[in-house]
């Protein structure tokens, strides 16, 4: 994802760490030692002093509630490319190309784990956050990120990027929420730099092979270690080639190594998980892949038959929804005969399969689940044709929608997860 760099698909962990790096024999992470760098950057890593901590200052205690005893083997030091001081002269002037957060106003990715949807919503915000670091009042980018799992919430966090005066983009922390079931199940996560360590570097200047950097750094804590393993790689993109992107290797806390693309315009393109049967791709950015003129009618119609199927739905007038959804069918076949996002055509496709057998079934509730899941389809493709802050304003409606359909099906987890969406989705408007 842009604004992350651990996929919140898994649950993040606190883990008994030993790394082997060059010249080091086993340090384990629960040891004392004295690891860090004059400005707190962890060399051969040690966790901080405390979660709560100013700076990270060399003195490592042991963490707590270890849950899992995993051995990294890192990079040697002379590859590694974060260790000068970074300073910042104007941090929210973010023009690195592979990292163009401050350009993007929204992205929708998708992917699948282990079988299960996954759905991640990135959306830059108004405001800044000023963070203490090392001497320095950084003001930093703030970013939200909303990450679902079949369609129901299971992360919304808030991160922190600026750029330095070299034109690398850093990491300073990101305030994470966990749900299951609706309900905040834990914080795992949450850092900020100052507070609990040093900022990391998420994307170098100019990228090269075998350069070595850690996006998050404050090992027994958050700790990642990319690897960069390919640069000026041409890919696929939403509407069409993107040249200029670079492969890397990401080294996660708990041993797994993730793959990931990033892409000028897009940022985080592409990652996957191999031994968490984890992909997930760019579905969409804006305004990279916004399209000019007026949006197109074929959507207006399938929005406004979504609006229509509600209301059939409660009359159970099972007719007329067969003949709306037979106009959304055409209006859709029509629209993709154009050049249609892929995995956004995709994604419309499934969504229009499952209201048909709804509809067939004559299943009131899975006709109305059904016809939201094509609305906000619907939306997605509207991105490319409507700012994003209206878009934002109709998928806050649908939830709303989406409410109604839960309370009626008397099921409280549900009902507070799409409260948590909506309070997500105010936020991004201004709203919250």
């Amino acid at each position: 994802m842009i604004t992350g760099t651990t996929s919140p698909a898994k649950r993040r962990r606190r883990v008994t760490l030993t790394f082997i790096g060059a010249g080091l024999t086993s340090v384990s992470l629960i040891a004392t030692s004295d690891v860090t760098n004059s400005w707190g950057a962890s060399t051969d890593p040690a966790p901080p002093a405390s979660a709560a901590s100013s700076e990270s200052t060399g003195s490592a205690e042991s963490i707590a509630a270890s849950t899992q005893d995993t051995t990294l083997v890192t990079a040697p030091e002379s590859e590694r490319i974060d260790l000068a001081v970074p300073t910042f002269s104007n941090p929210t002037a973010i023009t690195n190309p592979r990292f163009p957060i401050a350009e993007l106003d929204q992205v929708i990715q998708l992917g699948v784990e282990a079988g299960a949807a996954l759905r991640f919503e990135v959306t830059l915000l108004p405001d800044t956050k000023v963070i203490e670091w090392n001497g320095q009042q950084v003001e930093t980018l703030v970013s939200q990120f909303i990450a679902y799992q079949d369609g129901r919430v299971l992360e919304v966090a808030v991160d922190f990027f600026a750029q330095a005066d070299d034109g690398a983009v850093w990491y300073f922390g990101e305030d994470v929420a966990n749900y299951v079931d609706g309900a905040i199940d834990n914080t795992d996560g949450t850092w900020l730099a100052g507070r609990d360590g040093p900022p990391g570097m998420i994307m170098p200047a100019d990228p090269q092979v075998g350069d070595v950097y850690r996006p998050e750094n404050i090992p027994g804590f958050v700790f990642e270690e990319v690897t960069v393993m390919a640069v000026d790689q041409t890919v696929e993109g939403p509407t069409g080639p993107v040249e200029g992107a670079i492969v890397v290797q990401e080294l996660l806390m708990d041993g797994l190594l993730e793959d990931k693309t990033f892409a000028p315009g897009y940022g985080e393109f592409f990652f996957a998980v191999e031994a968490e049967q984890e992909v997930v791709q760019m579905a969409l950015a804006v305004p990279t892949d916004l399209l000019t003129g007026a949006m197109p009618g074929e959507l207006t119609i399938l929005s406004s038959g979504v609006d229509d199927i509600s209301g059939a739905v409660a009359a159970e007038d099972w007719e007329a929804l067969s003949a709306t959804l037979g106009t959304m069918t055409t209006a859709w076949e029509a629209y993709q005969a154009g050049d249609v996002p892929p995995l956004l055509e995709a994604q419309m496709n499934n969504a229009l399969d499952a209201l048909a057998e709804a509809v067939g079934a004559r299943a009131a509730p899975a006709t109305s689940q059904a016809a939201i899941e094509v609305g906000l389809a619907t939306l997605d493709a509207e991105l490319q044709f409507r700012p994003p802050a209206d878009v934002d304003e109709d998928r806050l409606l649908l939830w709303a929608r989406q409410l109604e359909v839960d309370e009626a099906a008397g099921d409280t987890a549900l009902t507070a997860g799409d409260q948590v969406v909506m309070e997500a989705i105010q936020e991004r408007i201004g709203e919250g």
